[in-house]
């Protein structure tokens, strides 16, 4: 039965249950995320994609965790995994485009730490041989679902981290810190 496993989907039911839950409660604290750097996030094309592709790797696992409680055919189990993948691969090229490709920065980090298209291949890889039944079907939903929830997490970490509160205000303190250096202790005394 073992060898089975991932040909069968009520058994993978308590697996769906709990990455629905896990990615629900991400894609809560990525939205605070943005909400805090939100000012950002609208000045820049690149970060407010960057964010779209984090909140699309979280939204891969809740959809396919939803697919995977849905009571249904097998058959359609298959195809709605190879609908996920595509749909969400599609999403995450267009947005991946459209942030464009920076030589630094926060987005550069995102881009090069983001699961994008690893993560839409092995939700395919996982519809494909769980249709054929060759090749491990829903055991491959467990890199899946890791790398979109860790490249998700690491992307709104950078977001929080890296991406300055207000860019005018952090040049605006690093060009008064320069004109203005800290006083001295011989210089608050002599005031």
């Amino acid at each position: 039965m073992g060898d089975q496993v991932g040909y069968l989907p009520e058994m993978w039911h308590d697996f769906a249950v709990t990455v629905a839950g896990l990615a629900g409660a991400l894609t809560g604290l990525l939205f605070v995320a943005v909400s805090i750097k939100s000012e950002v996030l609208a000045r820049s094309r690149s970060l407010a994609s960057r964010a779209a592709q984090t909140l699309t790797l979280f939204m891969i696992s809740a959809l396919a965790a939803i697919v995977l409680v849905a009571p249904q055919p097998k058959a359609a189990l298959g195809a709605e995994l190879l609908v996920v993948a595509g749909v969400c691969g599609a999403v995450l090229f267009f947005l991946d485009q459209r942030a464009g490709h920076d030589r630094e920065g926060v987005a550069r980090y995102i881009e090069v730490a983001s699961p994008n298209l690893i993560t839409a291949v092995l939700v395919a890889v996982a519809g494909v041989t769980f249709l054929v039944k060759v090749g491990g079907g829903l055991y491959w939903m467990i890199p899946a679902v890791l790398a979109s929830l860790v490249g998700g997490v690491i992307n709104a970490w950078l977001f929080l981290v890296k991406v300055p509160a207000d860019p005018a205000a952090a040049a605006g303190a690093g060009a008064q810190s320069a004109a203005d250096p800290e006083p001295t202790a011989g210089d608050r005394g002599s005031g």
